[in-house]
């Protein structure tokens, strides 16, 4: 055997293992972004039901802000804000929600998401043929 194998030799376990290393560091990010997208997703949905069952209740009686917060408590998420503008008769307007979630990410620990969305309920029309 040559001088310059015997300096070689083991080198390929060496490569193997820092590239191991490299892949599995690439694999924990995406894991971990992954999560974070997830959650945000999470979040968003929340606030669009949320706003969605807000605006169910304009008009209709009731407190839009308590259907808000009880569909978001039903994802996960917990209401921050509530914003109703009632239209000029009060049988219309827009309701404007942020909500708040948890993300438990590996690594970072536990990280507050937040979300908005905004609904509305438009003013009936008589559609009565005359």
């Amino acid at each position: 055997m040559s001088t310059a194998s015997r300096r070689d030799r083991g080198a390929a376990a060496v490569w193997v293992l820092g590239c191991g290393a490299v892949v599995l560091a690439v694999g924990l990010l995406v894991l971990v972004r992954s999560l974070a997208v997830l959650a945000r997703h999470r979040a968003e949905t929340a606030a669009d039901l949320a706003a969605l069952a807000a605006a169910a209740r304009i008009g209709v009686g009731g407190d839009p802000c308590a259907a808000a917060g009880s569909v978001a408590a039903a994802n996960d998420a917990r209401l921050r804000s509530c914003v109703v503008t009632l239209g000029a008769g009060g049988r219309s307007g827009t309701v404007r929600i942020t909500v708040i979630a948890r993300a438990d990410l590996p690594g970072t620990g536990a990280e507050m998401v937040t979300a908005r969305a905004r609904a509305g309920r438009l003013p009936s029309t008589d559609r009565t043929p005359h």
